[in-house]
């Protein structure tokens, strides 16, 4: 599973910080850093983290070619 942010889009909620902190992590106050591929232990807190985001900021997909 891969994921993309869109840091325009993103306000700094933090949602995702909460709910995937191995995946989502805040530098200062609204500098976001996130792991792209995510590892499989981590899929669900992440798609919860998809689910709770107010401004559905965070796209999810399959491993490119793999058609997921």
């Amino acid at each position: 599973m891969y994921i993309v942010v869109d840091l325009n889009r993103c306000q700094g909620y933090a949602q995702c910080v909460f709910l995937a902190p191995k995946v989502f992590e805040l530098h200062g106050e609204e500098a976001l850093m996130y792991l792209t591929r995510v590892p499989e232990d981590q899929q669900d807190p992440v798609r919860r983290a998809v689910a709770a985001c107010p401004v559905q900021a965070i796209t999810v997909g399959g491993a490119a070619g793999a058609g997921n």
